[in-house]
């Protein structure tokens, strides 16, 4: 069986609609898919429907941005978790809104120096999506500004440039105690993905674990192999399950559905934790 519990539709930063991200699994060999938007549960009605018509299991679930007390992002995924939980709808909903103003702000800095405006931004967002920085990278290369999304990211988007601006998001503790206590089952997303910026120490780890956390995704092209040695030491250690995951993005990101897998002994796991939702089959 081959799960893959990390992947983006254009409710985020995904360039392919949720009905498409299930039908592009379904052309991968994939048997199960997780729909992970950031801060969004609004795909998750379509992709059931199209999980159903190509044969192909859904999970629903969603990426939550955080951030440590230091400034340090955390991406934290969450399975099978109630959509309507007041708590974490309210902490999901003031994020999403950051990011909005967030976005208008770096384009207003953005077009100090190149041709670039709110409505060209806006031109790459699906209606109802959570505006982000992929969505500038695209502005930018529409502009000619650069020639790839990887490249916005690197030359322009980067967190050291006098264009980012932060915006809020919850601690990590505390989102991972919101999933929980919306049914759901939370999973430390690319833990040690250093390439991105930097990384947690224990001590995150560590409040993560006390709030509840579930799982780490262990199995990711972002994960340098010492990084995933240390990551699997210490699932060990906490009784923590592993997963693997594309985090796929269509044509945004090279990442392919099914490049890294979760066993069908984790997905078992996550559906007996979860409670908030069902997978869709």
């Amino acid at each position: 069986m081959k799960i893959d519990l990390h992947a983006h539709s254009n409710v985020s930063d995904g360039t392919e609609a949720p009905a498409g991200v299930i039908a592009s699994a379904s052309a991968a060999g994939l048997d199960v898919v997780a729909l992970t938007d950031h801060d969004s549960t609004d795909g998750w009605e379509q992709a059931s429907v199209a999980a159903l018509e190509f044969g192909v299991a859904f999970v629903p679930g969603i990426e939550i941005s955080c951030r440590t007390r230091e400034g340090i992002s955390v991406h934290l995924l969450s399975y099978l978790h109630d959509p309507a939980h007041p708590g974490l709808l309210e902490e999901i909903t003031k994020a999403k809104d950051a990011r909005l103003t967030r976005a208008k702000r770096m384009v207003t800095l953005l077009a100090e120096d190149y041709p670039l405006s709110w409505d060209d931004v806006i031109h790459h967002v699906a209606p109802g999506a959570t505006v982000g920085r992929p969505h500038i990278a695209d502005a930018l290369v529409a502009a000619g500004a650069v020639a790839s999304r990887s490249e916005a990211f690197t030359a322009i988007l980067t967190s050291h440039s006098r264009y980012f601006v932060q915006h809020y998001a919850p601690d990590p503790a505390l989102a991972v105690e919101l999933v929980r206590a919306a049914g759901g089952v939370p999973v430390f997303a690319h833990p040690v993905a250093s390439a991105r910026g930097r990384v947690v120490g224990e001590r995150t780890y560590r409040e993560m674990i006390d709030a509840g956390l579930l799982g780490l995704e262990v199995e990711h092209r972002d994960n340098p192999e010492e990084g995933r040695v240390f990551l699997r030491r210490l699932a060990a250690e906490h009784g923590l399950f592993m997963t693997g995951s594309s985090d796929y993005h269509g044509t945004g990101k090279p990442n392919l559905l099914g490049e890294n897998l979760t066993s069908p002994d984790v997905l078992a796991r996550i559906e007996e934790l979860g409670t908030g939702s069902s997978v869709v089959r």
